[in-house]
C-alpha cells in the first residue's frame, strides 16, 4: 500500500505524508529493485518529513554506494558519525567503502567495531567472512562462517562459504568430518549431503559419495545438482545407464544444457551405444553451436568409424570455436590424411608446431606428407627443426637417410644410416614404406647386411 501510495504522489505531484517506517520500506524496495533514481526521490522527500532521521541519511549513504559514489558516501558517513557514533549501520558502510578501495583490513576492523554496537551479528560475521576471503585468509574466514552457522543452522550461504574455505586449504578430510558433525544436528539440510557427496567425490570416495546424493535427492526430488553429481558419480563407478537415467532427470526439472547432453552421450558411447551417443553429441551442439566439445567428440566418434568425411565436416566446425587447439588440428591433419587431402594435411601438422605441439610425430607426419608431395627440402628443413630436440631418435634418422639419398647426398645419407642403425637396426623397415627406392639401392642393402652380420 505504501508504494502504491508514494508512486501515485509522484504521478499527480501531490505531497503525502508517510512515517519513518513507511519510507524505508519504499527506498529498500527501490534500492533492491535497482531503482536508484526512484529511491533517491524517495530518500529526498523522506528527508525533508523526517530530517533528523539517521536511518535515512544511512539509506543515502547505500545509494552513493550503489552507483559507486565512494567519496558522497564517505562525507556524509562522517556526519552521521559525529550525531550517532555508536550506530553499527555507520561501521558497517564505513567497512564497505574500506572494501571498495581494497583495504580489506581496515573493513576488518570497522567490522568488528559494528559487532560491538549490533544485536544480529550474523550479517556482521558474513561480511567478515567475505573480507577475510578477500585476503585469501581462509581459516579466519572460515571462523566467520561458522559463527554464522552457529547463530542459524540453515544459513546455507555461510555453509557453502565454509566449505569453499576447506576446499581453498585442501582440507578434503577436515570438510568431510564439518559436514558429518553438521548433518548429525540438521540431518535433513539436501544441501550438507550434496556438499559431503562433492567431497567424498574429490577423495575418491565415489561409493560413499553416491550414498550421500542420494540422501540429497531424496530429501528433494527437485535437486538439480544433487542429480547432476550424482549421475558424476555413477559414472565413475562404471553404471553408465544409471548416470543417463539421472542426467535425464535433469533436463526435465530445468531446462536442457549442453552439458548434460554430452554427458548423456559420453555415456552412450561408453555402453557401446554409438547411435545414441551421436544423437546426444547433436543435440548438445544444437543446444550450444559454440560447444566445440561436442564438434571434436562426433569428429572423434566418425573417425574411429572411418567415416572421414562426415569426420571432416565436424573437425572443421571445432576448429572454427577455437582455431588455437593443438589437438583440433592434429585430428583435422589425421582425417585429411586419411582422405588423401595432403594440402590440407600439412596445413594441420604445420598449425600444430605453430601452437607448440612439438612432439615427434608432428615433425614425422609432416616430414612424411611433404615427401609424399615431392617437397623434399621442405621435408629436410622440419627433420632439421626436430632434430634440435630429438636427438638419436631412430624414426628421425631412417627419414634423414631417406631424405639425403633423394636430394643426392648419399654421403649425409650413409652417415645417417650408421647412425640409425645404431640406434634401432630393426626399424631400418620404416625405409622400405617410406622410401622403397632409397632402401632398394645396393649400397644401403649392403650396408645393412654387413651391419646385421656384425651384431648376430
Amino acid at each position: 500500500m505504501s508504494l502504491l501510495k508514494f508512486e501515485s504522489m509522484l504521478k499527480t505531484n501531490n505531497i503525502y505524508f508517510f512515517d519513518l517506517s513507511e519510507f524505508e520500506e519504499i527506498i529498500v524496495h527501490y534500492l533492491d529493485t535497482g531503482k536508484i533514481s526512484l529511491a533517491k526521490k524517495a530518500i529526498k522527500l523522506g528527508l525533508e518529513q523526517h530530517p533528523q532521521s539517521i536511518d535515512l541519511k544511512l539509506l543515502m549513504v547505500e545509494s552513493y554506494l550503489i552507483e559507486n559514489e565512494v567519496e558522497k558516501a564517505s562525507r556524509l558517513l562522517k556526519k552521521i558519525e559525529v550525531i550517532a557514533p555508536h550506530n553499527e549501520e555507520v561501521f558497517i558502510q564505513k567497512a564497505t567503502i574500506n572494501s571498495k578501495k581494497g583495504f580489506h583490513k581496515e573493513a576488518i576492523v570497522n567490522l568488528e567495531k559494528a559487532l560491538s554496537y549490533t544485536d544480529d551479528k550474523i550479517d556482521v560475521w558474513s561480511l567478515m567472512g567475505m573480507e577475510y576471503l578477500y585476503l585469501e585468509d581462509f581459516k579466519k574466514a572460515r571462523i566467520s562462517f561458522t559463527n554464522c552457522i552457529e547463530a542459524d543452522y540453515e544459513d546455507y550461504s555461510a555453509l557453502y562459504n565454509i566449505v569453499y574455505c576447506f576446499d581453498m586449504q585442501k582440507q578434503h578430510t577436515e570438510a568431510i568430518q564439518y559436514l558429518i558433525s553438521y548433518i548429525d544436528i540438521n540431518p535433513y539440510c539436501e544441501v550438507a549431503w550434496h556438499q559431503l557427496g562433492r567431497q567424498y567425490f574429490v577423495t575418491e570416495n565415489y561409493k560413499e559419495a553416491l550414498t550421500a546424493f542420494d540422501y540429497a535427492v531424496l530429501i528433494d526430488e527437485s535437486f538439480l545438482g544433487g542429480y547432476l553429481e550424482k549421475a558424476k558419480t555413477l559414472e565413475q563407478l562404471s553404471k553408465y545407464q544409471e548416470a543417463i537415467d539421472n542426467y535425464l532427470i535433469t533436463l526435465e526439472l530445468d531446462d536442457p544444457t549442453a552439458f548434460a547432453y554430452v554427458r548423456v552421450g559420453e555415456c552412450y558411447e561408453k555402453l557401446g551405444k554409438l547411435d545414441a551417443a551421436i544423437s546426444y553429441y547433436k543435440k548438445a551442439v544444437h543446444e550450444d553451436p559454440l560447444l566445440d566439445k561436442g564438434w571434436i567428440l562426433l569428429t572423434n566418434l566418425y573417425f574411429d568409424q572411418e567415416n572421414y568425411y562426415k569426420a571432416a565436416y565436424y573437425i572443421s566446425k571445432a576448429i572454427k570455436i577455437d582455431e588455437d587447439n593443438a589437438l583440433y588440428w592434429r585430428r583435422y591433419a589425421e582425417i585429411n590424411l586419411r582422405l588423401s587431402f595432403f594440402e590440407e594435411a600439412v596445413t594441420g601438422f604445420s598449425s600444430c608446431l605453430k601452437l607448440g605441439d612439438t612432439s615427434p610425430e608432428i615433425y614425422m607426419g609432416l616430414t612424411d606428407v611433404l615427401s609424399f608431395l615431392g617437397e623434399f627440402n621442405d621435408a629436410l628443413k622440419v627433420l632439421l627443426k626436430a632434430q634440435k630436440t630429438y636427438q638419436n631418435f631412430a624414426e628421425l634418422e631412417y627419414r634423414f637417410v631417406g631424405l639425403f639419398f633423394l636430394l643426392g647426398k648419399e654421403k649425409y645419407a650413409i652417415t645417417h644410416l650408421i647412425s640409425a642403425m645404431k640406434i634401432d637396426f630393426d626399424y631400418h623397415i620404416i625405409l622400405n614404406e617410406l622410401y622403397p627406392t632409397v632402401f632398394e639401392n645396393t649400397d644401403v642393402q649392403e650396408l645393412l647386411k654387413n651391419y646385421k652380420k656384425a651384431i648376430e
